[in-house]
């Protein structure tokens, strides 16, 4: 194969990153925005010793899974990975992805995997944006997302995946900023100050924050921002200034400063009320979380539970949602600021039986074996690259009667599962949930216990 050479062919599976695959003359080839079943002539754009990299040149006969993308810049913005198939389409795909991790990696029976767990909704579920911030041709700010694999802003005029407030507090934060025309960030020389817009939402309580990310300690016509936010957001709780001086892709700085409100608004998951800051982890589709912590505490439950250990614990959310349940909870999370508000959300809740330990989570299990601390039962939620061995080791050695993992990345769990095994540690059920609809992102729920 050579570049720009055309080639028919039909899209015979997705990538983890929803891009369809085709295979031409033996070799795989990705294709984006493509389903499965799509027959099409594709252009190669680059070649590589195992793979190359195609677009759709004609398509010649379309999936039966296909819809027409109800965005205008679906096959630009790097935000969606799936508006142009049936979410039943969708949810297909990623019941396969985790059936086929789980059985090829991690050498799980199939059938202790559990049917996929739609969403409510495939729509304004996000209750979280965090949109970069640039300047067109003429010198006006805009906000968007950018494009895949690359910083280049898509500028945004709706968005069908966020809360339905976020639109018009893009455009009056849009107002402002083309009003005083602040520098917008530029991270080649590290100049300028704008570098994001950062938009949180509580769905049950109708709180909103404005966050903007800078690369200062204040803006320029601070009061006429919060002003004009809000004149124009009636559910406007908090403006917050978070402060990133940092050379770095990392969105978030380390400091913030409220500039309107307490700093936080105040959601209900679970039948409990938690407060959210700009640096605190919560789950972006708070409808679907309800349905995954309940998955995630059914696993869990035990009539001997006495201590429960949640690693990974954000600003509790998750073992608090099962605090009423066991005698002592022990949550651990690096973050100091997530730890503070995990500490706050269980007084808010008159929960008394919960302590938080601000530390990385294998130093910190150590440290509970060090204490002679045998939790029943011990959540795992950790990021994309999931536990070391470290951890794996440290938690085995603790010897609960449960280990319930939260994964947001099927090949990692899959890895981790199997190194659970080399320490007598089994998977007795599973199951997909779909936290994040028209992304090419999926959850999944495990049960552990010990070999019989």
């Amino acid at each position: 194969m050579k570049k720009n050479e055309i080639y028919t062919a039909q899209i015979v599976d997705y990538t983890t990153e929803g891009s369809g695959i085709c295979r031409i003359e033996g070799m795989a080839v990705f294709v984006p925005n493509t389903a499965v079943g799509d027959v099409a002539d594709i252009r190669i754009l680059k070649t590589a010793k195992n793979y190359a990299f195609g677009k759709i040149e004609e398509l010649k006969v379309p999936s039966p899974d296909r819809i027409k993308p109800d965005c205008p810049v679906f096959d630009k913005c790097g935000g969606c990975t799936f508006r142009h198939i049936s979410y039943d389409a969708e949810l297909r795909f990623k019941q396969k992805r985790v059936y086929d991790a789980l059985t090829r990696i991690g050498g799980i029976d199939g059938g202790l995997i559990g049917e996929i767990v739609p969403s409510p909704s495939d729509r304004a579920y996000r209750n979280k944006a965090q949109l970069p911030l640039s300047t067109d041709k003429d010198g006006n700010i805009r906000a968007g997302f950018f494009a895949p694999h690359s910083h280049r802003v898509i500028p945004l005029d709706g968005c069908a995946l966020q809360a339905a407030p976020f639109d018009r507090a893009t455009e009056a934060f849009l107002k402002w900023a083309n009003e005083v025309r602040p520098s917008v960030y530029n991270e080649n020389d590290h100049s300028g100050i704008l570098r994001h817009l950062y938009l949180r939402y509580a769905e049950k309580t109708g709180e909103l924050m404005v966050c903007i990310v800078a690369n200062a300690d204040k803006l320029p016509k601070e009061k006429e921002l919060v002003g004009i936010l809000r004149s124009e957001l009636p559910e406007l709780e908090t403006v917050v200034l978070n402060i990133n001086r940092e050379k770095t892709n990392v969105i978030t700085g380390k400091h913030c400063r409220s500039l309107f409100g307490n700093g936080y608004i105040t959601d209900e998951l679970c039948g409990l009320k938690f407060r959210i800051s700009p640096l605190s982890f919560y789950q972006v589709n708070r409808s679907q979380a309800e349905r995954l912590y309940g998955i995630a505490a059914e696993y869990a439950s035990s009539d001997q539970c006495e201590t429960l250990v949640d690693l990974y614990c954000g600003t509790g959310t998750i073992g608090l949602s099962m605090a009423h349940k066991v005698k002592n909870l022990i949550g651990v999370e690096i973050i100091p600021q997530a730890v503070e508000d995990a500490g706050k959300n269980a007084e808010l809740n008159g929960i008394s039986n919960a302590e938080f330990i601000c530390a990385d989570a294998a130093q910190a299990a150590a440290k509970l074996v060090e204490r002679n601390i045998r939790p029943d039962c011990i959540i795992l939620d950790p990021p994309r690259k999931g536990c070391d061995t470290e951890l794996i080791g440290t938690v085995s050695q603790m010897q609960p009667e449960r280990i319930v993992y939260v994964s947001c990345d099927p090949a990692t769990l899959a890895r981790d599962l199997k190194r659970f095994s080399e320490h007598g540690y089994y998977v007795r059920k599973a199951v997909p949930v779909d936290m994040f609809p028209r992304t090419g992102h999926v959850e999944t729920v495990v049960l552990m216990t010990k070999c019989d």
